[in-house]
């Protein structure tokens, strides 16, 4: 039986991946060097597609990685001399932060506990952080920090840089990108790819720390692309060293069948798929929602406290042909975490709502 993937990453591959894969392997784009012309034009045009859909300005690069893992070693790298500050309710914001303490930096973190979300009252920026790291969906704990609350912080402290991770939630949030220096995410999540390719948006601003770190004796900004190596590549749409070139041909011509939906659209059908989740979780005798504030409940990964253990309603689940996360980490056995990405549709939600209701 084929499955259907509601799970936080990898999920459920984008309904046009597997048309679009076949056109890559015709087209024998996974043999290409990534020194040509026909690379050059696939990284353009993946650029192109991605401007639109995320509304990116001209003076944001769109650089290519591993995974959203090595950006945040790339951004504390790059961006940072001494001192960064996260926010940290989860995890994955928590996994930001310990990358930081590795890499020696005077790293400070204000932390909610896990379930809870931050608003911009709460928050005070350390006088000499240089890098503020804000994590929009908490993968682990299902909270979101809403996009409004985010720009409000950053224009309290403009001169601090801000990153966003928005690794399980783009392209649902509407970051305006003339505010924020620097956001990242991985394919493997809402874009419906397979895992192996991070997408790195950055701004002349961090490029120019970048440079000035870089000409400081003793200072480090790594060997491994580091953020002026990237962007001098970038101008004529090349990377350092051989990419995912067939990841990044994938990312532009899903990300155009994003543009042919509209990023409104998108976005009212994951709001609405959201209603439909947590409408049920407030109104079963079986489940809750973990986030109890609403403002702070993720759109794009709903986590729900279970009466049952959680492995036997995965279980039961799976039987039915959908496949649900757990919860994470300590929350494994008593909670289970369901990805709302464009890849399932509001017919297949309501699916998993009616087999989750018969577990009751």
């Amino acid at each position: 039986m084929k499955q259907t993937y509601f799970t936080p990453g990898p999920a459920e591959l984008y309904p046009t991946f597997y048309q679009h894969l076949q056109t890559a392997l015709d087209e024998q784009i996974g043999s290409i060097s990534h020194r040509s012309q026909r690379f050059r034009d696939i990284y353009r045009y993946t650029d192109e597609q991605l401007r639109t859909l995320l509304s990116v300005p001209a003076s944001h690069a769109i650089l290519f990685t591993g995974s959203a893992s090595e950006i945040w070693e790339r951004i504390l790298l790059n961006c940072v001399e001494h001192e960064s500050f996260h926010l940290v309710n989860g995890s994955f914001s928590r996994k930001f932060y310990d990358y930081a303490k590795a890499l020696h930096k005077y790293a400070h973190l204000a932390e909610k506990p896990f379930g809870e979300g931050f608003d911009y009252a709460d928050v005070e920026v350390p006088e000499y952080a240089e890098l503020v790291c804000v994590t929009h969906n908490e993968t682990s704990s299902g909270v979101q920090m809403r996009t409004p609350e985010i720009h409000k912080l950053k224009r309290k402290f403009n001169k601090k840089l801000f990153a966003v991770d928005m690794v399980s939630s783009a392209p649902y949030p509407d970051l305006d990108f003339s505010v924020i220096d620097s956001a990242f995410f991985s394919v493997q999540k809402a874009f419906g790819m397979p895992a192996g390719l991070g997408v790195w948006i950055v701004n002349d601003k961090c490029l120019e720390k970048a440079e000035r770190l870089q000409r400081y004796e003793g200072c480090v900004i790594g060997a491994h692309h580091t953020l002026p190596v990237l962007w001098k590549n970038y101008q004529t749409f090349e990377t350092p060293a051989t990419p995912n070139v067939l990841g990044i041909y994938l990312l532009g011509k899903i990300a155009e069948d994003f543009n042919a939906i509209g990023i409104d659209a998108l976005r009212r059908q994951t709001e609405e798929k959201a209603r439909m989740l947590y409408k049920f979780l407030d109104s079963s005798d079986s489940y809750e929602p973990f986030v109890k504030e609403e403002r702070h409940r993720s759109q794009t990964v709903v986590v729900a406290k279970t009466k049952k253990p959680s492995a036997e309603v995965i279980s039961a689940v799976k039987q039915a042909g959908m496949v649900i996360g757990s919860g994470y980490g300590k929350f494994k056995e008593s909670q289970i975490r369901i990805a709302n990405f464009p890849a399932t549709s509001a017919e297949q939600v309501s699916d998993l709502i009616s087999e989750l209701k018969k577990l009751a």
